[in-house]
């Protein structure tokens, strides 16, 4: 019996980030294509035993989900997050 497939969600400012483990193989081509250089390799092991990856810190994610559209596996689900409104001044 296969066990129950759930992401490692992180909290960012712009999103929530979602990577699927028991989908990733660990290739790095969200890392290598991220233009903000979010991602880092985490301690966590893919699918193959390889790592995944976790975003480095909240805000620098500008949710463009490049990372989500280059995955070959579909490992990655962003979430954005509704724009805050601006206080009136």
């Amino acid at each position: 019996m296969p066990k129950e497939i759930k992401p490692i969600s992180t909290d960012m400012d712009r999103a929530v980030f979602h990577i699927f483990p028991q989908f990733c193989k660990g290739c790095g081509l969200c890392k290598e294509k991220c233009p903000n250089d979010v991602l880092i390799w985490s301690e966590k092991l893919g699918v193959y035993g390889t790592p995944t990856v976790k975003p480095k810190d909240e805000d620098s994610c500008i949710a463009c989900i490049l990372c989500e559209m280059i995955c070959p596996d579909a490992a990655i689900y962003i979430e954005k997050k509704a724009k805050k409104k601006r206080a009136a001044q």
